[in-house]
């Protein structure tokens, strides 16, 4: 299974890549594109621009379309593409430019784990950058859960502690097998 875990900044996320990670040791992890792009050289400014979000985006697309068929991604194109309508400067996003490829990308996948920001949230963070998580999960839960652009693929939306989240998903790959 290809099955990509999704959700804002400090949701969890890469905990729970970690703890699927050991359970699912034959799969293959693909790390999210910004730390790819990074050990590649690739420069972000403190706040990315929406250019690095597309250079994001697309590195995303990539992964996808080269993996293998047991793997886990962090993130996957509905997260960009979240970040960048939320972004300060998506006046300048072409949408239409990227919706094609992120659908046919998304289909590939086989599962997306929707990490949701909890209520109570359990991570502190600063105000400003808080409003952005906000907003990037509200987006992520009417893309993914709400399916806004038919990319027609599974969500399993996980809650809890990292390893009631890993037991939600493996319960669910378990019963897949079958």
């Amino acid at each position: 299974m290809r099955i990509a875990v999704s959700g804002a900044h400090r949701t969890g996320k890469s905990t729970l890549i970690a703890e699927l990670s050991r359970a699912l040791p034959a799969y293959e992890v693909l790390d999210e594109p910004y730390h790819l792009l990074e050990e590649e050289g690739h420069k972000f400014a403190e706040m990315p621009g929406r250019e690095d979000f597309e250079l994001q985006l697309e590195r995303s697309l990539e992964c996808i379309a080269g993996s293998g068929e047991d793997c886990l991604f962090d993130r996957c194109p509905a997260d960009l593409l979240a970040y960048l309508l939320t972004h300060r400067e998506s006046d300048g996003f072409d949408l239409g430019r990227w919706l094609s490829r992120a659908r046919n990308a998304m289909r590939r996948l086989d599962l997306i784990v929707f990490v949701p920001v909890e209520n109570p949230d359990r991570v502190v963070s600063e105000p400003e950058e808080d409003d952005w998580r906000l907003r990037v999960d509200e987006e992520l839960q009417e893309i993914l859960l709400a399916d806004r652009w038919d990319f027609g693929v599974d969500v399993i939306e996980v809650t809890g502690s990292p390893r009631e989240r890993a037991r939600q998903v493996l319960t669910l790959v378990t019963s897949r097998r079958r």
